[in-house]
């Protein structure tokens, strides 16, 4: 019998699992109380800042990827929390801080439908930083997107799936 995401695809387009996973990423690995953490519609506008993409992509049952978008003072106060040391400048830690976000976010957030937690792999994180650059990425199957926000940060999580086998 050929395994199929197809009757778990209420779990995975759910965008509570999207949210619960973000808000027990933050909790767990970065001390920031479920309370701090409010999700939100409207979408910053990150146009024409510095600012940085985190992107771990999907392999196996389903193929896609997680991405993290945040301005600079954001990864900087995430890669601070992550981390216990104050940025001036969004170095290399910063942007390996966001990169790891991402990959615990994809993990837990896979984690939350059984065939897909044992069958479908996550992509070593690619981080990119800088202004004014597009990610482009193929006409998903579905995609979910959702704006966070804490102390004086703004993120945007998207989860894409180009293909459910």
């Amino acid at each position: 019998m050929t395994l199929s995401l197809r009757d778990s695809a209420h779990l995975i387009s759910d965008p509570e699992n999207l949210k619960s996973s973000v808000l027990e990423v933050f909790d767990m690995m970065l001390g920031v109380p479920r309370e701090a953490m409010r999700s939100r519609e409207s979408e910053s506008d990150l146009a024409g800042a510095e600012s940085v993409t985190a992107v771990v992509g999907f392999g196996g049952i389903l193929s896609g990827a997680c991405v993290i978008t945040c301005d600079e003072s954001s990864a900087r106060q995430i890669a601070s929390r992550m981390t216990g040391m104050e940025f001036e400048s969004l170095d290399d830690v910063v942007k390996d801080a966001v990169g790891e976000l991402c990959n615990m976010v994809a993990g837990t957030w896979k984690s939350k439908v059984p065939d897909l937690a044992s069958s479908c792999g996550l992509s070593v994180p690619a981080v990119i930083s800088g202004r004014d650059y597009n990610l482009h990425m193929q006409s998903p199957e579905f995609s979910l997107v959702q704006m966070f926000t804490f102390d004086g940060t703004d993120f945007r999580v998207s989860i894409v799936c180009d293909e459910l086998l």
